[in-house]
C-alpha cells in the first residue's frame, strides 16, 4: 500500500470528512438556491386569497371588501402594480388599506400609480409605522431575538405621511387614524374604527359611533397586537383587519411562520383566525422591506372577503 493511501496519512482526506464536506456545499447550494427563489421569485408571486363569512343581518346583500397591506412601494415596482391594478376588475365594494405603504422616501408617486384604480372604489385607511419612518439596513433577523416596535426612529427618513394621506383623502378614502365613522356602501351602513399605529405605540382607541342601524362594526389597525384586538372586540366589533406580520415573510415548509412581530402568536400571524370571539383577518401583506427583499413559503397577498348573512 503506498503511503498516500494509507488511513491517516498527509494528503489524503478521510472518506467521512469527504462526505461532510459534500454534504456542507450541498447544504450551501441548497440555501443559495432558496434564497434566490425568495428574492427572484416567490416575492412577486401575488395571490389572491378569497374568504367568505356570513356576518350581515337576515336579507342583506353581499358585500364584497379588498384587504390591501403592506405594499413597502419604492419606486420602480412593475410586478405588484400589475397585480393590484387586476384586482380592480373584482369591483369590490370597499377597499381597505391597512398601512405600511411605502419603503422609500420618494415612493409616494409610484403607491399613487399603483393604487390609481381602486382609488376609484370607496375606501378607509389606517396608517402603519412604514407610512411615516422609512426603513433603514439592519439584520432581518433580529425579529427572531427581539422586540423591535421599542426600537428608537430619529435617525429614520421621514416619509411623505401628509401628502399620501391627501391624496386618499381627495380620492374620497375615509381615514381611521384613532377615529370612527359611519359610511354608506353598496346599501350597507358600515360603523369603522381605526387606529393610528400599534406597532408605534400611537393607538388611541375611539370605540364605535354610538348610534343604532349598523349592519357591520369593523376594526382596522395595522399591527395586530393582542391588546388591540382585544379592544375591538370589547368595543363590539364584528370583524377587524389587519397585516404588518407578513405573514412571518421567511417561513418554513408548509408557511409555518417563525416571528409574527408582535405578541401575536407566528401560528396565527396570517389568514383569519379568531380573538375574543370576533373573526380577524391578518393579511400577509404585499410587499417587504427594500433592504429585505425575500419572502420564503409565504407569497405576497391581497385578500377578497365576501360577507353575507
Amino acid at each position: 500500500m503506498a503511503a498516500a493511501d494509507r488511513p491517516g496519512t498527509p494528503g489524503r482526506v478521510p472518506g467521512p470528512l469527504r462526505a461532510a464536506a459534500a454534504l456542507a456545499g450541498a447544504g450551501l447550494a441548497a440555501g443559495a438556491g432558496l434564497g434566490a427563489w425568495g428574492v427572484v421569485v416567490e416575492r412577486r408571486r401575488f395571490q389572491l386569497r378569497t374568504e367568505h363569512l356570513r356576518l350581515l343581518p337576515p336579507g342583506s346583500a353581499p358585500l364584497r371588501i379588498l384587504h390591501l397591506s403592506d405594499l413597502h412601494v419604492w419606486p420602480g415596482q412593475r410586478a405588484v402594480r400589475e397585480f393590484v391594478h387586476s384586482l380592480a376588475a373584482l369591483r369590490p365594494d370597499l377597499v381597505v388599506d391597512t398601512g405600511d405603504n411605502l419603503s422609500h422616501p420618494e415612493a409616494l408617486p409610484a403607491l399613487l400609480e399603483i393604487l390609481e384604480p381602486l382609488l376609484a372604489f370607496r375606501g378607509a385607511y389606517v396608517p402603519g409605522s412604514n407610512c411615516y419612518f422609512g426603513p433603514r439596513p439592519k439584520n432581518p433577523f433580529r425579529y427572531l431575538w427581539r422586540d423591535t416596535s421599542g426600537e428608537g426612529r430619529d435617525e429614520a427618513p421621514r416619509l411623505p405621511t401628509g401628502a399620501m394621506h391627501a391624496a386618499f383623502d381627495a380620492a374620497g378614502w375615509t381615514p381611521l387614524i384613532n377615529r370612527a365613522a359611519r359610511l354608506e356602501v353598496a346599501g350597507h351602513v358600515l360603523d369603522l374604527s381605526g387606529v393610528d399605529d400599534p406597532h408605534l405605540g400611537y393607538d388611541r382607541h375611539p370605540g364605535f359611533l354610538d348610534t343604532p342601524g349598523a349592519a357591520l362594526r369593523l376594526g382596522l389597525a395595522h399591527a395586530p397586537y393582542l391588546r388591540t384586538l382585544d379592544r375591538f372586540a370589547a368595543d363590539g366589533a364584528d370583524l377587524v383587519l389587519a397585516g404588518h406580520t407578513h405573514g412571518g415573510q421567511v417561513c418554513l415548509p408548509g408557511g409555518r411562520a417563525l416571528v409574527s412581530n408582535c405578541d401575536l402568536e407566528p401560528r396565527r400571524c396570517k389568514g383569519l383566525i379568531t380573538q375574543g370571539g370576533v373573526p380577524v383577518n391578518v393579511s400577509a401583506g404585499l410587499g417587504t422591506s427594500r433592504f429585505a427583499p425575500i419572502r420564503l413559503f409565504c407569497p405576497p397577498e391581497a385578500v377578497l372577503l365576501t360577507l353575507t348573512d
